[in-house]
């Protein structure tokens, strides 16, 4: 998720579209919640460990 972030960022930025950019954002929020809650040990979504 956080990869699918980071391009959609990238790609946003360079064809300037704001939209790709702002969904690249929330994806690369998400992402990084998720693995931080999977890396202190919370079950997300049912699993012990997200990645």
């Amino acid at each position: 998720m956080i990869v699918l972030g980071v391009i959609l960022l990238v790609l946003g930025l360079l064809f300037s579209i704001s939209i790709l950019w702002t969904i690249g954002v929330v994806l690369v929020v998400i992402g990084v919640i998720l693995w931080i809650l999977g890396a202190v040990g919370h079950s997300v979504g049912g699993r012990r460990h997200y990645w």
